[in-house]
Parts: structure tokens; sequence; C-alpha cells
């Protein structure tokens, strides 16, 4: 596409977008079980009208918008107390988990330099199934990441990271819950190890954040995560996610202002004036704090906790479908509203003895109208269950049998994402599937047209 000659109309315009959303996951409609968070439409208009109010404001420089410095300290205040955080406690707002873990990796480095000079190459033990934000991270800061492997539970194996701790560890990683399959990393021992060799300890609550605190206070059990835990140093925590707040938006708390500090970068000496930016990003936009304090205040713990209920409630539901659908079991022992789908072999073997083949249930799935993530190592499908979810759930359920009896009576064969996946998972040059990823991300644009034109013709 180049630039039009003349400007376009506005109707014509939305006409376009339009057309181009039609291929979209339905995220309005609750289809989807990854990337949104929906909730309810009344907490989205609130969301929309504060984003809009300060659509145009920059919080780059504070002095300039003291308002959003106020909504900010404010946001940051109240996460605080949510995880409990000492007296003397510090934080800042990011675009998102992903700025948030480089924040954090980004302040683990900078604090080894200054307090440890003799480490000249940092390492920071990570679970294996840690978030990929944070070896993108660590390559990003020049950290090596020290992969730590996990339990049978899918936890990480403290005892492996004991053994991997050396003297050039600056930072130890533990996940609130771990995304892939939604268990708790052990945190409490992930934290007593990194204080007992005085060093600092993330819990990456990106995804659970803001909804642990819910969960525990409608007594289901949580393990200790947050700043009760001795050794804690730093949490992050989206607020885009289970807080329900406009993209993107995140936190990052620190047990100390004098650890933030080492987040901060500065530079005194340009002609343009004195520069200081709290965290990776220059423009910040102001939408997003205005409406991540908007929401926060109009929810309150009441609304909180019912949509944490209600999210809870759908969860319930989907475990009882899979658990009762032969070929399928949930892997590990999920902490919150999110599950991991794998297969039961010893019910349905599959011709291949390796259970039903869940990717090609993903895809069968999808025909249907419903978006699942797919994980690896071994196979699973991932929800991430919202609260608007809750009246879909049985639907979900009803669709989730039907798809897999199609696989398990039919044999229907892997095609296009299923055919993919399958590969890929098991070829052990991992550089090869690199370089198949790295394919994937050029040829996007032209993947996106077709499945453009394919909606359209469609639904013209």
């Amino acid at each position: 596409m180049k630039m039009p000659k003349q400007g376009t109309s506005k109707d014509a315009i939305v006409t376009q977008m339009e057309r181009y959303r039609l291929a979209d996951g339905d995220a309005a409609g609750s289809r989807l079980f990854s990337l949104v968070y929906t909730t309810r439409p009344d907490v989205v208009e609130v969301a929309k009208d504060a984003y809009l109010r300060f659509f145009s404001e920059n919080a780059l420089n504070p002095m300039t918008f003291p308002s959003l410095r106020r909504f900010e300290t404010e946001v940051l205040g109240m996460t605080q107390e949510l995880f409990h955080a000492p007296e003397g406690a510090g934080g800042s707002m990011s675009s998102g988990g992903s700025e948030s873990l480089l924040l954090a990796v980004k302040t683990a480095r900078d604090w080894a330099r200054a307090t440890r000079p003799e480490i000249k190459e940092p390492e920071m033990l990570l679970p294996i199934t840690a978030h990929p934000a944070l070896p993108k991270a660590a390559h990003m800061c020049g950290v090596k990441i020290v992969l730590v492997p996990t339990r049978a539970d899918f936890t990480a194996d403290v005892e492996a990271a004991k053994a991997l701790f050396t003297d050039r560890t600056i930072l130890v990683v533990g996940s609130a819950p771990q995304y892939p399959h939604a268990v708790m990393d052990p945190i409490t021992d992930l934290a007593a190890l990194a204080a007992s060799r005085g060093v600092l300890c993330h819990v990456d609550a990106c995804f659970g954040g803001f909804f642990l605190p819910w969960v525990e206070k409608l007594g289901h059990d949580v393990p200790p995560w947050d700043f009760r835990v001795p050794g804690v140093t730093s949490i992050s925590a989206d607020l885009h996610k289970y807080a329900y707040t406009a993209k993107g938006a995140s936190t990052i708390i620190y047990r100390t202002k004098a650890l933030r500090r080492h987040q901060y970068f500065v530079h005194a000496d340009w002609p343009g004036g004195l520069f200081g930016s709290p965290s990776v990003l220059g423009t910040r936009p102001g939408g997003a704090i205005a409406a991540a304090w908007a929401v926060m205040n109009y929810l309150g713990e009441e609304g909180y906790l019912e949509l944490a209920r209600q999210a809870m409630s759908a969860t319930g539901k989907i475990l009882r479908g899979v658990s009762e659908t032969p070929g399928l079991r949930v892997l590990g022992k999920p902490v919150m509203s999110s599950i991991a789908i794998g297969t039961d072999a010893a019910a349905v073997p599959g011709p291949t003895g390796e259970g039903l083949d869940l990717y090609v249930l993903a895809d069968l799935m999808q025909a249907r109208g419903w978006r699942v993530d797919r994980g690896q190592n071994p196979p699973s499908l991932h929800l991430t269950i919202s609260p608007a979810h809750d009246a879909l759930a049985p639907k979900f359920v009803e669709d989730l049998r039907a798809c897999a009896r199609e696989v398990v009576d039919t044999g229907v064969q892997a095609q296009g994402a299923a055919a993919m996946y399958g590969m890929l998972g098991k070829l052990p040059d991992r550089g090869i599937v690199r370089d198949a990823l790295l394919d994937f991300m050029d040829g996007i644009e032209a993947m996106a047209d077709t499945a453009i034109d394919e909606a359209s013709r469609a639904r013209p």
C-alpha cells in the first residue's frame, strides 16, 4: 500500500477497518481463551472513557501532566497494598509485562554492577516454564540465563536451582503462576535461596498478580508469593490482564525505593536539557494510565471479588468437563482461572499410542469459533479463563467433547496449525525450529492478507 494522494472519508475508513477485522478472533463474544481478558461491558466503557479523556497526554514529563503522575502514584499505592509491600516500597507503571520484566532484569544487572562489581558475566536462574519475555530481557541486558528444570508437577525444581547457583548469579526468578500450566513455582523456597546467597528474587506475577489476591480472599488455597515472603525483592503484575484495564498497562513493585533507583535512566549532559526516564519507553501514553486508575476505583474490592468468583466458577465447569472427557486430562494443579489440557493415553491411546492429537483438537475447536493456545513439551491446550466465560462454559465443554470424539472416531489428520506444531515439536534440532519461526514471522503480513481475503469472501 502507498500513501493515498488524497485523504479518505471517515465512512470509507470505518468500512475498510471493519473488513480487515472480519478474520479476527471474537474478543467481544468471549470465544477467545488468550490475549483478551473479557469482562462486563460497563467496565470496558469506564476504561474507554478514561483512555479517551487522556488520549493526547504524555506521561514522559510528570511536571507537564501532574494528573497522570497522580493517577500512576495512586495505582501503584493500591498495587503495593494488594501485594503486602512494606513501608518504603516503590514502583512504576509500564506498557506491559514484557517491559516490566525487562525493567526487573535491568535493575538486577545494574544493582549487581553497583554492589558486586567483581561479577563481569552475570547470570540469572530461570525456570524453563518462565515467560519468553525473560530470556528476551536477559538477551537485551547482557545477562546469561541458566535454565532450571521443573519437577513432575511442572513447578521449578529448587534442588536443581541450588546446584546451578554460581558466584555469578545475580537474580532468581519464579512465576506466580507460570503461564503454560498455571501452577505456582515454590516462591518461598526460591526466595530463601536468593536471600541466603545475597541476591535478588523477582516474582513474575504478570499473569496472576491482579487475580491471586482475590482468589485467596475467596477462600481458595494460594501458596505464598508476594512481599509477605522474605527474600522477594520485586514483583511484576499486568493491569491489562485480570485488573481489566486498557492495554498496555503493567506494574513493577520493589521492596525498597533504593532498589528501584537502579531501574531509572538519566542523562545529565544532553543539549536538549536534563533527561530522566523511569522505564524503557520515553513517550508514555496517558490513556493507559488514566484507564487503570479509573477501572480500579470503579470496581474496588467488591467488584474484583465478584469478577474473580465468576472466573473461578467458569474454571470449575471447564475443569469438570475436561476430567469427564475420555482422552483428556488437566496438567498439574492450576491455582487460578487458567488450565492446561493434556492427553490421557491410557484412556484413549490414539493412532500412535500417544493419546489423541491435541493440535487437531484445537483446529476443530477453532472451526467452531473457539480459539485456544497450543503448548508443547508435553503437547497441551492452554485456556485463560475470564469472567465472561462463565455463561459460555457449558457450550465450550459440549463442543470440546464433540471435537474430542471426532478426533478419536474419525482419525482426522493434522493440517494447518496442527501439522506445524506436530512436526516442529518433534524436531530434535531446535535451531531448525528457530529458523522456521523466523520464516513464519517474515511471512506473517501475507498470512494476514490471506485471512482477511478469505473472511471477506465468506462474509462480504
